[in-house]
């Protein structure tokens, strides 16, 4: 029997969150995550909202060079990828957008023209 993680431990992450919670308040509200599986990590995921991903990567001083990119879902999900070090644990910004089809996305530029 393994004994079970307190609510102390997660402490660096709730604290970042509440750092944020203050400081950047004005900025686009993410899908918020702490696990006990990974209990010094705060993530942070826009789903749909790559410019909020983005707005909170320069909010956090996170280099375009330091973000990774990769789909998932068979190609139709784009995933960009960024962490940094923030109040003794790790921050992870997650940024998914749905990738247009061809179809879509000439369907889009016919309607824009």
């Amino acid at each position: 029997m393994t004994t079970p993680i307190t609510l102390s431990a997660l402490g660096a992450p709730l604290m970042a969150l509440r750092i944020f919670a203050d400081v950047y308040r004005h900025l686009p509200a993410p899908s918020v995550s702490v696990s006990t599986i990974y209990p010094n990590v705060l993530e942070l995921a826009f789903h749909n909202d790559l410019d909020g991903f983005e707005t909170w990567c320069q909010a956090l001083g996170i280099s375009l060079g330091k973000v990774s990119h990769g789909v998932q879902s068979g190609g139709r999900t784009r995933v960009l990828k960024a962490e940094t070090s923030y109040s003794g644990g790790v921050v992870k910004l997650v940024g998914y957008a749905t990738i247009p089809t061809a179809d879509e996305a000439r369907s889009r530029a016919e309607a824009a023209s």
